[in-house]
This record gives C-alpha cells, sequence and structure tokens, in this order.
C-alpha cells in the first residue's frame, strides 16, 4: 500500500495524521491504492512539489470525512477523490502551446473520468464527482450531487495550500535572512 508524504499530511489543516489507521476509508480505497494505474499518480508533480497521488489522496481523505460528517455517499466520495485526476500526464510540459479551452484545467476532468471507468467500476456520484470537480472553472457542468460539491471544494482547498504554502515559505524565509542580515 501507498504511503502518503508525511510532509504533505502535516501542511494541510486537516487531521491528517490518522489516514492509515482509518480502517474504514481504507477499505472505501483499498482496491484503488493497490492498482499500479493509480500508484502511477506518483510519477507526476500536480501543485508546487506535491505529486498527483498524494494531491489525491488528501483530496479524497478530507472529503470522505465531510461527507461522514454531512451523512452522505462517504464511500463514493473517497472513491471519486482519490480518482479525481487520473489523467496519466505531466500537464506542466504541454500546456504552452494549446488554446484556452483545451488546457489541463478544462479538459483534464473528462480524461480522468474515461481512465477510472476504463480500470474501475464507478457508480454515477463517483462519475459525476470526476467529470464536475473543476467547477466553475468548466460552467457548463454544474455538479449534480453533494458529494461532488465537497471534492471540488476540498480540491480547490487543496490545491490552493499546495501551490502557495511553498512560496509564502520561501518569502518568510527571504523576509528573516534580510532582516538577519541588517540586525548584526
Amino acid at each position: 500500500m501507498y504511503v502518503m508524504n508525511r510532509e504533505i499530511k502535516n501542511n494541510v489543516n486537516f487531521d491528517l495524521s490518522d489516514i492509515e489507521n482509518d480502517k474504514e476509508y481504507l477499505e472505501c480505497v483499498a482496491e484503488l491504492l493497490n492498482n499500479k494505474v493509480v500508484l502511477s499518480m506518483h510519477n507526476y508533480i500536480q501543485h508546487g512539489s506535491t505529486s498527483t497521488l498524494d494531491h489525491c489522496i488528501t483530496v479524497s481523505y478530507i472529503s470522505y470525512k465531510l461527507a461522514k460528517k454531512f451523512n452522505l455517499d462517504a464511500r463514493s466520495t473517497a472513491r471519486a477523490g482519490l480518482l479525481h485526476d487520473l489523467f496519466l500526464y505531466d500537464w506542466h510540459k504541454v500546456e504552452h502551446s494549446k488554446p484556452l479551452f483545451e488546457k489541463h484545467g478544462f479538459t483534464h476532468p473528462q480524461i480522468a473520468l474515461t481512465n477510472a471507468c476504463k480500470y474501475f467500476n464507478l457508480n454515477e456520484i463517483e462519475k459525476d464527482i470526476i467529470a464536475k470537480h473543476m467547477w466553475p472553472l468548466t460552467l457548463r457542468h454544474v455538479p449534480k450531487y453533494k458529494e461532488s460539491i465537497i471534492v471540488t471544494m476540498v480540491d480547490k482547498y487543496c490545491s490552493t495550500k499546495e501551490t502557495f504554502e511553498p512560496l509564502v515559505y520561501r518569502l518568510k524565509q527571504r523576509k528573516y535572512l534580510s532582516n538577519k542580515k541588517y540586525s548584526n
């Protein structure tokens, strides 16, 4: 079974420290976390220095916890959260020459859904979550289920945090170093 990068677990304000001991969650996603295709997401960077797999595990677990709290379909939420970015390519290398609506942000939900359906049996909630997780960017693809809204919002939260935390850290380091330079 894949072990999540500890740095990622500790950087999210939700408690992810128990993820490896949460038997109910692990039962929901065991089939996925033991699949070579899903594990290959570790080979791609998603945001900052976070792998796509670590990003998806974080989104999956936080979404799962929220779905449980609101008495929704936590299993479907966990599974689709883990598969929502199963696009299997380095999007950073192919973006520059594409027209706007062919860029990764607009197209990867459908690619992820196609890949997920190729390898797993998905229910309607799981399909909706994967296909619509980029809303509101993908205006016409409005989430149909509450579980889809949860994954969509958690994905935005995690993406923002993964993208900006390293930048904030570097800025704080730079400020600390510049203050230290003048204080001697």
